[in-house]
């Protein structure tokens, strides 16, 4: 059985990380170098900044943030949020992120993975995932879902790493901010059916949802957002939590 991730998010806006709900309210948290620091000495398997003002104006100072981040922590970085180009992606990886990942820009240019990865290799690009209860399935958001596509998600999630995409970041727009768990049964049907690793985020609140969400939705990983558990738990304790109920981690 493959060792299971606990992954830090830090919600980034105008260089500051920040707590927000359904994508409105939002509260100062910190700076964004100095949580990730502490995160990745708590034992984090990999941290995620995410720049919520999703504006392309503000990239250039979120570049020179990447960087600072990197040199404070020994994990892997990955980093996304607003609107990337090729050569956005190479100077993101060249300013210290592992990883880049993306959602909206995918869904108007599903073949800019293709593109890039060549480039900076599978690895390093993430299918950011926004999905959507519709029904008896699930269809695509994007711009942080407020808005609606036509696409299935799951056969979306086969196209975008049929395209180059290292690992899918899924997202349950339905449970995004909710604290009421992980859609399980979206999680179970994505791991199904692609071939690379899934990391579970959306709705999470508690430590029994984090590890239903590696149990039984079987992803490979789970996003812990700054707003919920990691309130009120260290990463050590979550990761504790995590393998008591017999899933291998990291300690």
């Amino acid at each position: 059985m493959l060792t299971r991730r606990i992954i830090a998010c830090l919600e980034v806006l105008d260089g500051r990380v920040v707590n927000k709900t359904k994508f409105d309210k939002v509260a100062d948290v910190g700076d964004p170098a100095e949580l990730s620091a502490i995160y990745s000495g708590e034992g984090a398997d990999e941290l995620v900044l995410l720049d919520v003002s999703a504006s392309n104006e503000k990239w250039p100072p979120f570049f020179e943030m990447v960087g600072r981040v990197a040199k404070r922590v020994a994990i892997p970085l990955s980093v996304g949020g607003g609107s990337l180009t090729i050569d956005d992606i190479m100077r993101l990886v060249g300013s210290g992120a592992d990883k880049v990942f993306l959602n909206s820009m995918l869904v108007d240019d599903p073949l800019l993975f293709a593109r890039a990865a060549p480039r900076v290799g599978p690895q390093a690009l993430v299918a950011a995932v926004e999905a959507r209860r519709q029904g008896e399935g699930w269809v695509v958001d994007v711009k942080s879902g407020t808005e609606e596509t036509e696409l299935d998600a799951i056969e979306w999630a086969k196209t975008v790493t049929d395209c180059g995409a290292g690992e899918l970041l899924v997202t349950s727009v339905n449970r995004e901010g909710t604290n009421n768990g992980y859609d399980l049964e979206l999680l179970r049907e994505l791991t199904w059916r692609v071939n690379v690793q899934v990391i579970a985020s959306g709705g999470t609140g508690k430590k029994e949802e984090m590890a239903d969400a590696l149990k039984i939705g079987e992803a490979d990983a789970v996003l812990a957002p700054r707003s919920s558990s990691l309130n009120e738990l260290s990463i050590r304790e979550l990761k504790q939590f995590v393998a008591s109920k017999g899933l291998p981690v990291r300690l």
